[in-house]
């Protein structure tokens, strides 16, 4: 077995790491508020204090954290590029610009680390169950020598060189707001016309219309409960990042456009802690002026 070292022990991090925990994995976890990985004592994980502790003598080390500014501080500092073994392999499953993602693939390279980009999909659900979405980018030989590992974390798929997994990742950030934005302004309408929203999601059950967003979120955005699975900000991040894309290939994206202007305005309004399905709260509010 493979010694791992984990950092970024949130949300998602920490069901993603007991997952391998209970798969035998020899795991030692960092977080930068130290309480969060504490909470993987009881699965048996060893706890480390810093950033050198965590990549030294790991055969693969696993990021998970939360956008551009965590990763650059993490990979960025001397602790992490100094300690991390020769042939080791560097799997970043945070959601980031590509720029970043070829940066630390090329310097990593340098110093003979392998490097893969594995963002996913499915929320801290899917990191629960180990369903998630893995979206990769990197060579054939280090996906293959990785696969098993992956495979306890979710169903991954090597989509192409560095960088593919994080625009496959973006490319799901384009469907996953823009239809949430589409169940709010279903929701509403129901709501607005007297017909009952619920039955609505019902009725639309194994139709064209029908998706895991319109069941889970659907059903938030009626019951009002907006506590954060995926939070706004995070989503927020996303769509940023997919205008960005799509500015360096010269590639215009006016839907995406103007769900990331919706999101940021959401954001302005004190509503960036909640989960990303509260764009409810956005429709909600244009309907009362």
């Amino acid at each position: 077995m493979k010694n791992i070292g984990f950092i970024g022990i949130g949300l998602m991090g920490f069901p993603m790491a007991k997952n391998l925990l209970k798969s035998g994995y020899n795991l030692k976890a960092y977080n930068r508020s130290q309480d969060k990985a504490d909470r993987l004592k009881e699965f048996g994980a060893e706890i480390s204090t810093s950033i050198k502790g965590v990549v030294t003598n790991s055969d693969v080390v696993i990021a998970m954290l939360t956008d551009d500014a965590a990763v650059e501080k993490v990979m960025g500092s001397d602790e992490f590029i100094s300690n991390i073994k020769e042939s080791a392999t560097v799997i970043d499953m945070s959601s980031v610009n590509p720029v970043i993602t070829k940066k630390y693939a090329e310097i990593l390279k340098e110093k003979n680390i392998n490097y893969l980009d594995a963002p996913v999909s499915g929320g801290t659900i899917g990191a629960e169950e180990a369903s998630l979405a893995i979206m990769v980018g990197g060579d054939e030989k280090t996906f293959k020598e990785c696969y098993d590992l992956l495979k306890i974390l979710g169903n991954p798929t090597l989509v192409g060189p560095v960088t593919s997994g994080q625009i496959s990742k973006l490319a799901n950030q384009i469907i996953v707001g823009v239809t949430i934005g589409a169940v709010a302004e279903a929701v509403t309408l129901c709501e607005k016309s007297g017909t009952n929203p619920s039955k609505m999601i019902e009725a639309l059950s194994g139709g064209w219309a029908d998706s895991k967003i319109l069941q889970t979120h659907g059903k938030r955005m009626i019951g009002k409960d907006f506590s954060p699975k995926g939070k706004t900000t995070t989503q927020l991040k996303d769509m940023t990042n997919i205008i960005n894309a799509g500015k360096a290939v010269d590639t215009h994206l006016p839907i995406s456009s103007l769900i990331k202007e919706m999101y940021k305005d959401l954001v302005a309004d004190g509503h960036g802690n909640t989960d990303h399905s509260s764009l409810y709260n956005a429709i909600e509010k244009i309907n009362k002026k």
